[in-house]
């Protein structure tokens, strides 16, 4: 993998491994992948992306595409938590250094985007929802994205406005065209 501060998106996902070792790039050559950018693993919002993704997991893979998380902790630290949602063994990408999530143009947040109060209310319904908090791990600012890769191309995104947007998984990958699939 380069060591240079920031990755273009194409060296991104041709040479950025996931904990077995495939790119992005060779994950989406077969079919479409739902790529999902994730907040810091003690975030609400995260917790509840995680739960959401579990809840659509068969939808996703019916219509013949396979997920992987983008994450900011070790992929080890990352498997014990996504193993709480039944995701462990969803192919798993860990970037503290966030040069995958700066190569999909996904940006840190301003303190309106964070907690400003239509964020903080969402924010308490995660959290009263089940979905809790824990220990900051990652970038606090750092907001999340969805994309439908396919053939290293991205064929659907959706880069979070605020850290309390809430993508609907199984429609983005709906969306895409089944000529693309």
């Amino acid at each position: 993998m380069p060591t240079t501060s920031e990755l273009s998106f194409d060296e991104a996902i041709r040479t950025f491994p996931c904990h077995d070792g495939h790119t992005l790039v060779e994950l989406s050559a077969d079919h479409p992948v739902l790529t999902v950018f994730l907040r810091h693993a003690g975030c609400a919002f995260c917790r509840e992306a995680l739960s959401d993704l579990q809840k659509q997991r068969s939808k996703i893979e019916a219509a013949g595409t396979s997920m992987a998380l983008v994450h900011m902790v070790s992929n080890d630290e990352a498997a014990r938590f996504f193993r709480g949602y039944g995701l462990d063994d969803v192919p798993r990408f860990s970037d503290p250094g966030r040069k995958l999530y700066q190569a999909f143009d996904l940006h840190r947040g301003n303190l309106w985007q964070l907690i400003g109060p239509s964020v903080f209310w969402r924010g308490m319904k995660a959290f009263f929802s089940g979905h809790g908090a824990g220990r900051i791990r990652g970038d606090v600012a750092q907001l999340p994205g969805t994309f439908v890769l396919h053939r290293g191309q991205i064929v659907q995104a959706f880069r979070n406005k605020t850290a309390a947007d809430r993508p609907e998984y199984a429609a983005m990958v709906c969306a895409v065209p089944s000529a693309s699939k």
